[in-house]
């Protein structure tokens, strides 16, 4: 599995034209397809006509169902990663103490509408039901993901102390923290229930002001 995930790199299998535009139309297929019917139930036949492209061009941009499928769960992180790098740039521009504290709820209520959006669930109930066949596979999108946003606001909290504008002991535990009390309980509840509606403008509030009586990033 390690070298599944490897080779999801973008390259085409060896001794194979790398073709974007049949890509892009099989990965966005695939997309669909094994999100509405994970995947098992979803078949390269069934992607390559979604694709509207032959079954042996699947075959030949991504050598495998199993490649496909990878591709498919780490493009996904590409969104994780843009999230994060927005994240960093909020807090970054923060030059005054008196700052702080809007910034974080303006990253946090962005957080939280990231996280229980119903694509990111989705996505997440995939990787989840697939994580017995692919191991591998879900704990690197573990890191690239949902880890790698908490490792972001740690950093961003750190930068914060670091430049004396609060105080913060532990930014790792303190971004854990937040991450759990924001949206642990209901994205516990989102992933058991699929028709749960993404949070409105009252319940992110409600859980960005609920994150901040707990947690007190700013020490």
């Amino acid at each position: 599995m390690d070298e599944l995930i490897v080779r999801v790199d973008g390259t085409a299998p060896p001794g194979r034209r790398r073709d974007e535009p049949a890509r892009a139309a099989i990965v966005r297929a695939a997309t669909e397809l094994f999100l509405a019917d994970g995947y098992q139930a979803t078949g390269t036949d069934r992607i390559a006509a979604a694709a509207a492209v032959s079954k042996q061009t699947v075959y030949n941009q991504f050598g495998d169902k199993r490649r496909l499928f990878a591709a498919v769960v780490l493009g996904v992180t590409a969104t994780a990663e843009t999230f994060g790098a927005e994240l960093t740039g909020e807090l970054a521009r923060v030059t005054r103490p008196e700052e702080v504290e809007p910034a974080l709820r303006g990253l946090m209520r962005r957080w939280a509408a990231a996280v229980l959006g119903p694509r990111v669930l989705a996505v997440r109930r995939l990787v989840i039901a697939e994580a017995g066949r692919f191991p591998d596979l879900a704990a690197e999108y573990h890191r690239r993901a949902p880890a790698a946003t908490v490792g972001v606001v740690a950093a961003g909290l750190a930068d914060l102390a670091d430049r004396g504008l609060a105080h913060v002991p532990d930014p790792p535990r303190t971004a854990a923290d937040l991450a759990f009390v924001l949206v642990g309980a209901d994205l516990d509840r989102a992933l058991f229930h699929p028709d749960t509606p993404a949070p409105d403008d009252a319940r992110l509030d409600a859980l960005v002001e609920h994150a901040f009586e707990v947690v007190r990033p700013l020490g």
